[in-house]
């Protein structure tokens, strides 16, 4: 994910608070973001979002492996749930 709207709605939704307020807008912070991978069914900032604000970084692509590994360095004591 990358930039997220103005009004914040997904900063309190985001289970690893990787959200927070900008200069302009709420920004996301990858390092902190595996898309609720492991988690969750689905990211709960977009499923928040009234605008459609919260889009996938073009630049950033990361594999399913890629965002596993990052939800365990994240959350060492949790096991992922995948389906």
């Amino acid at each position: 994910m990358t930039s997220a709207s103005s009004c914040g709605a997904c900063e309190a939704e985001c289970p690893n608070t990787a959200i927070s307020e900008g200069e302009d807008h709420y920004t996301i912070n990858p390092d902190l973001c595996h898309g609720v991978l492991g988690l969750l069914a689905e990211p709960q900032c977009t499923s928040v979002c009234p605008t459609d604000s919260i889009t996938p970084d073009p630049a950033r692509k990361e594999s399913k492996d890629a965002l596993l590994a990052k939800f365990k360095k994240i959350h060492p004591d949790k096991e992922p749930v995948l389906s």
